[in-house]
């Protein structure tokens, strides 16, 4: 399983749920320290970890990241796209957003798993499986004042979503996009400094989910709601 922003967040948390399950990890982030403790956190549950410093911003990086995943493992299953910039925070209005901070912003939200999605799909169809998650927000659907920037770009990532769940119909491989819901995150007090953390789902609790939602039997759709999940 690859997990790109697996350093913090929910991203860690799906690492350690994932090392718990007896899962082969390829994790990815951008920052060598936090990335290297977490994978050696999965390694004491005895799972196989390949830990690769990497931006999913940057094609080069994408490409080499792909690339040691499948020299390590042959395939990658099962690849969750999690890593997210924010953009500027305090939030801005659209008024006031810097065109350069939403294309900053895209490029890791958006083509990031776009180019990761590429690399990995062909050998999906070839063994006729495989399960792309692509990790969306509610700020897709609705809007908010502020999360103008951030939400355009999970807005475009679920469009994507859905057109590869299209082109795959029926191969044997999923495309989906999954909304988290709020989540005591790094990211989360960045945006909502003042958000109350009793208020907010633990990204353990939302990892423990997916996997097991991932363990199991998908419902029958591009995007799923991890707060209406039975």
């Amino acid at each position: 399983m690859l997990i790109t922003g697996a350093s913090r967040g929910l991203g860690r948390a799906l690492a350690l749920a994932g090392a718990r399950e007896g899962a082969s990890l390829v994790l990815c982030a951008r920052g060598a320290e936090a990335l290297n403790a977490v994978a050696g956190e999965c390694r004491k549950r005895h799972a196989d970890v390949l830990a690769i410093v990497a931006d999913v911003g940057n094609p080069r990086d994408v490409e080499r990241l792909a690339t040691s995943a499948l020299d390590r493992f042959g395939i990658v299953d099962i690849a969750v796209n999690n890593a997210s910039a924010l953009g500027p925070t305090p939030l801005p209005y659209l008024a006031d957003a810097s065109p350069d901070a939403l294309e900053a912003v895209l490029r890791t939200n958006v083509l990031g798993p776009l180019r990761i999605t590429q690399a990995l799909i062909g050998g999906l169809l070839l063994r006729g499986q495989g399960l792309i998650v692509n990790i969306s927000s509610d700020a897709a659907v609705n809007g908010y004042p502020g999360w103008g920037v951030y939400g355009a770009s999970k807005a475009a990532l679920d469009a994507l979503t859905r057109s590869w769940a299209a082109e795959t119909s029926g191969s044997g491989v999923r495309v989906i996009s999954i909304d988290p819901g709020d989540m005591d995150t790094d990211m989360h007090r960045a945006a909502v400094p003042d958000a109350d953390a009793a208020d907010l789902a633990r990204p353990e609790d939302v990892a423990d989910r997916i996997v097991d939602l991932i363990g199991g039997a998908l419902p029958a759709a591009d995007r799923l709601e991890v707060a209406s999940l039975p």
